[in-house]
């Protein structure tokens, strides 16, 4: 699975499965060894949201510290940029909190039954 996967992505499938046992150390995945082993969610699709995700694997420090890297910038004096980043950032944490993984396959779904329309060149 995890060889699979990092070929169709194109990553290198040590750094895939590094990233996946990170997951599941958090709890939200489950992992078997063995040559049929591999990787499989713990936590149902519809209640495993992208931010649990990015949580497990790089923390949510990222999303509180200063977008320009100022460590004198802080919720109580924010510099100019976070002032301007403040709308963006909230929109990212709600579209991340409330978006599943369940979410992406219906959405993956929906995409690969639309049928694809090819656009006739037109002739002058």
């Amino acid at each position: 699975m995890v060889k699979n996967i990092a070929e169709e992505e194109q990553i290198p499938s040590h750094f895939l499965a590094k990233i996946l046992q990170q997951i599941a150390r958090k709890g939200l995945l489950k992992s078997s060894k063995g040559p049929t082993g591999g990787f499989c969610l713990k936590v149902p699709a519809n209640k495993l949201k992208l931010i649990d995700i990015i949580d497990a694997v790089d923390g949510l420090n990222n999303f509180t510290a200063c977008a320009g890297g100022l460590p004198e910038c802080n919720s109580a004096k924010a510099c100019s940029l976070c002032d301007r980043w403040k709308p963006v950032h909230s929109r990212i944490m709600v579209f991340l909190g409330k978006t599943t993984i369940g979410d992406l396959v219906r959405d993956a779904k929906k995409k690969a039954d639309k049928p694809v329309k090819k656009k006739m060149a037109r002739r002058v």
